[in-house]
This record gives structure tokens, C-alpha cells and sequence, in this order.
């Protein structure tokens, strides 16, 4: 056999050497784009969680800044004078400082109050990093609860008799008796308390934060009935705020006019007492500083978003009257156009009724903010109603001591059903139909009549006492309910209906009653 020769192997083997290395490199070659890209990547995601991250502290900047200043949608600026039409006030740029006391990036804001009253606002955020131009954009609306929060909310204690039904979130800083009906979260500040006699109790036995009376077996039964919302104690609410609000409505009237517009801004605004009388402000009836209660203002408001203006002179409130025989009026203006603000301050007292139903929305608010004693008082002289429903329309009434129903309001005889649309507050007095008149001081009429019947629509915050229903003894006007055999001023049939529009759209300059929250939130995948 033959021996094969080998000398030309290596010819062979060069060539499978340069492929392999050929292919080694490409490998590593790709291997190394592949680490390069991937950690471009981690390097571009860490800047971009940093951008996300820098949006969301903008957000938290903006709420931190409601919480001190709840009317400032221009991040303490006053430009841009009119907001872009899709985002809002803006642009505002802040710097963003890390941990390290370095600037990272920063944040750039818009804007947007809802407007009409509501204390929501749009806020956008856009987040940069430094160094980048990488954005990630965050947009939430946020907003504050107001005093138009709870169908009733009281400094005080309540009671909720058996014919009386409410609808809607009810909360004491006292203690709550509810033996009606109720739908909703009913809520005392308190673990227990001693009730009066004027609240349900006899003055003496503790009585827990929310109760009713083992004794009530109908119209809802007190032993049976679902008690899951009741809820003590919980965080009570601030009434002094109320104070704070009735001054910043007040500038807010200045403001609406030239003739006062410069006194809006000095320090003692709101113990300045012009003269002059303009369509958002209304003067003391007495130049001298005296005060009477049956002297001020009728505001009757109208359904094309104006109002008409009468000078009171005299209050005679007997049950026979209707307001027309009840007050002294004299007219001072007609058909007056509501002030953009959507405020009116009165520095006396005021009457208040609907020509119909209004349409719009307003805020009255009556306070002698110059003097310590003779608080303004708002008193209701007929039906008030809304045009809607829908939370397009809302009435707010906030006088600086006490909201009540007129003795006169409610027809004399006969069936009826006198209904009140609107946020009411009493600052330092109560939300009440009367038990005595004002005039002679005998008791006033008792309803207790299936159909006459008084309806609530909306909100009430107060300071004292809240009824619509006096329990006395016989004489003056009362009226012996034939079932239960008490004595009645009042109406024995009235329901109070929350108005759930007015939860973050309450009437326009309406006090809130904690800080700003985050309502919803998302990322914005474009930039503007």
C-alpha cells in the first residue's frame, strides 16, 4: 500500500482557522452591539422612569399649593390673562431638586380650573431630566371637598325625626339621632355624647355618636333597620373656615366693579363699608353703622341669570302674610345681570325667593364683617328653585349668622309642597323655620298635613341648631299631628335631598372643607 503524504494539511487547516475566528468575531462583534443596545436601552429607561418620576412630583407640588392657596390656578403668577383653550393656564416651569440638593430636571405645568364654582381643576405635569430631551407627561384632576359636601353638616347636635327622610351624607361634630329614613353615610365626630332635650335626649344618659330610639317602629324600625353607614367617630369639620371665605368673597365683590375694585386689594378689605352699591356688592342700609333685623335686601332671581334688587324697610311676620304683605319693599334695580364672579355679598341682612326658577350660578353671602356683634342673617321668603338639576345650576346662601325659613313662606291653608334649591351655610347661627315669629312672639304654624309637604334640595352646613320641626305645646299657630298627638310648629313632612352635583361643583367662592385630592389620574402619551 501506499503511505499518504500530509505535507499539504495546513493548506486546510488556515483557512477553517480564518472562518472561525471570522465567525468568533462576528459573534463578538454582535454580542457587543447587543450589550451596547441593551444598556443604551436600561440607560434610556432609567431616564425616562426619572422623567415619569419628576411629572408625578409635579403633581404633588401643584396640591400642596391648592392646600395653601385653593383659588390659584396660575402657580402664584398673573399671566397668562386668558388660559389656552385646551390646556389651560401655563406654561410654568419649576426646577427639580433631588436628595442631593442638585437639579435633576425639571417640571413643566398646566392648568385648568373646571370653572362655574367647582373646586376641580386638570393639572398636567411634563417631566424632563437633565441632560435629556426625553418627556414623560402626567395629567390628574384634582379637587376639594366644600361645605356642599353633606346634606346637612352641623357644629351641633341633630336629630332626624321619624317623618323627617334624608338623602344624603348627614355628619355632627356632636352626635346624630336619626330615627327617619337615610341612604347614606351618617357620621358623628364623636364615640358618645349627652343629647338635650332639644335633640332627642333628656339631657343626662350618653347616647352613642349615631342612634335612634329603640321606641320608633315605623315609619323605619329603629330595632331592625341597617345601620352599616353609620360611622363615629371620624375627623369634624372646621367651621371657622367659613369666616376666612366670607372675607374672600367679599373682595371678590370689589373686584367685579371699578367703582370698588381698588379697595379688593388693601389689607383691611374686608372691614371696608363703601356706600357704593354695585350689581356684585350691596352697602349697609344705614350709613351711621346701625342695624336692624327687619332692614336690608330682597334678591329676587330670575330665570335668564339676572336678578331683581328691592330695599327692605320692614319684616311683619305673621301667618297670615305672604312676603309680598311681609315686607316693606321698594324697588331699587331690575333684571340686574349676574356678576361674572357669580358672588354677590350683602353688608345687612337679605331676603331671598325665585321669580319662578333661576338659571345659573350663584353664590349670596350676607356679613357685617366690620362689626363683632349683629351678624347678617339670610331669611328664605318662598319657594327657591333651580331651572335644572343637572349641576348647570346652583344657588349658594351663606350668611354670617342664621338661614331660615319665613313663617310666611309656606301657604297658609291648603295643600302644598314649598321646595328650597341651594348650599346653605349658617357661620355662626342656625338653618331653621322658626318656632316663635319674629312679630308678637306667639308660636308659629304647625303643618302637618300628607300634602303639605316641605322639600330640601341640596346642601346645609351649620354652626347651631338645623330643624324644620318644632315638638311644643298647644297655642299660638301649632297644630296637633291627630297621629302621634304632638304638638307641631314646622312641617311635620319634609324630606332633605342631597344634591350630589354640588360634591366638587359647589356655587361659585363656596368654602371647601379639607385640602386638594387626587380624583383620577393618567399619563399623557404626547406632549403638547
Amino acid at each position: 500500500m501506499k503511505k499518504l503524504d500530509n505535507k499539504n494539511q495546513t493548506g486546510f487547516i488556515l483557512p477553517t482557522m480564518l472562518a472561525i475566528l471570522v465567525a468568533l468575531s462576528i459573534i463578538v462583534i454582535s454580542v457587543a452591539d447587543v450589550i451596547d443596545l441593551n444598556y443604551s436601552n436600561i440607560n434610556r429607561n432609567n431616564v425616562s422612569q426619572k422623567a415619569f418620576n419628576i411629572s408625578e412630583a409635579g403633581i404633588n407640588y401643584y396640591l400642596w399649593h391648592l392646600s395653601h392657596n385653593n383659588t390659584d390656578f396660575k402657580d402664584g403668577k398673573t399671566t397668562p390673562a386668558t388660559p389656552d383653550p385646551v390646556l389651560g393656564y401655563g406654561p410654568y416651569e419649576h426646577n427639580y431638586i433631588d436628595n442631593n440638593a442638585t437639579v435633576a430636571g425639571t417640571y413643566t405645568l398646566w392648568i385648568k380650573p373646571q370653572g362655574n364654582g367647582s373646586t376641580i381643576a386638570t393639572v398636567r405635569s411634563i417631566g424632563k431630566v437633565k441632560g435629556s430631551d426625553i418627556t414623560r407627561t402626567v395629567e390628574a384632576q384634582v379637587g376639594a371637598p366644600s361645605f356642599a359636601s353633606y346634606a346637612v353638616a352641623s357644629d351641633s347636635a341633630l336629630w332626624f325625626g321619624d317623618t323627617e327622610i334624608s338623602n344624603g351624607p348627614v355628619h355632627s361634630n356632636q352626635g346624630i339621632r336619626m330615627d327617619g329614613a337615610s341612604n347614606a353615610d351618617i357620621t358623628s365626630a364623636n364615640t358618645t355624647y349627652v343629647p338635650s332635650s332639644q335633640v332627642g335626649g333628656n339631657g343626662s344618659t350618653s347616647r352613642p355618636g349615631v342612634w335612634c330610639s329603640t321606641t320608633v317602629t315605623t315609619p323605619v324600625n329603629c330595632n331592625t333597620r341597617s345601620k352599616v353607614d353609620w360611622r363615629y367617630p371620624v375627623p369634624s369639620i372646621d367651621f371657622n373656615q367659613v369666616s376666612g371665605s366670607l372675607c374672600t368673597i367679599k373682595k371678590t365683590a370689589f373686584s367685579s366693579n371699578a367703582a370698588t375694585s381698588a379697595l379688593a386689594g388693601q389689607a383691611n378689605a374686608c372691614t371696608q363699608t363703601p356706600t357704593t352699591l354695585t350689581s356684585a356688592y350691596l352697602p349697609q342700609r344705614a350709613t351711621n353703622g346701625s342695624f336692624s333685623t327687619t332692614k336690608g335686601y330682597l334678591i329676587q332671581l330670575n330665570n335668564n341669570n339676572t336678578y331683581d334688587l328691592y330695599r327692605v324697610d320692614n319684616e311683619t311676620d305673621t301667618a297670615t302674610n305672604s312676603y309680598t304683605g311681609a315686607l316693606t319693599r321698594t324697588l331699587a334695580a331690575s333684571a340686574v345681570a349676574v356678576p361674572s364672579s357669580g358672588v354677590i355679598f350683602a353688608e345687612d341682612n337679605v331676603w331671598v325667593r325665585t321669580n319662578g326658577s333661576f338659571s345659573g350660578r350663584l353664590t349670596i353671602a350676607a356679613g357685617r364683617l366690620a362689626s363683632s356683634t349683629n351678624a347678617a342673617n339670610i331669611t328664605i321668603v318662598d319657594n327657591v328653585l333651580y331651572s335644572t338639576k343637572n349641576g348647570s345650576d346652583a344657588i349658594g346662601l351663606i350668611a354670617e349668622g342664621t338661614v331660615k325659613i319665613a313663617p310666611y313662606a309656606p301657604p297658609n291653608t291648603g295643600n302644598f309642597t314649598l321646595e328650597v334649591d341651594a348650599a346653605i351655610i349658617a357661620q355662626t347661627g342656625s338653618v331653621l323655620y322658626p318656632s316663635t315669629y319674629a312679630t308678637g312672639g306667639a308660636k308659629t304654624k304647625g303643618f302637618v298635613g300628607s300634602s303639605q309637604i316641605f322639600k330640601y334640595y341640596g346642601s346645609i352646613a351649620t354652626r347651631q341648631t338645623w330643624t324644620w320641626q318644632w315638638l311644643t305645646s298647644s297655642g299660638g299657630n301649632t297644630v296637633r299631628d291627630p297621629i302621634s298627638g304632638n304638638w307641631i310648629s314646622g312641617f311635620l313632612n319634609s324630606t332633605t335631598q342631597y344634591d350630589y352635583n354640588l360634591l366638587y361643583a359647589p356655587p361659585p367662592s363656596f368654602p371647601i372643607t379639607s385640602s386638594y385630592n387626587i380624583l383620577s389620574w393618567r399619563e399623557v402619551l404626547v406632549t403638547p
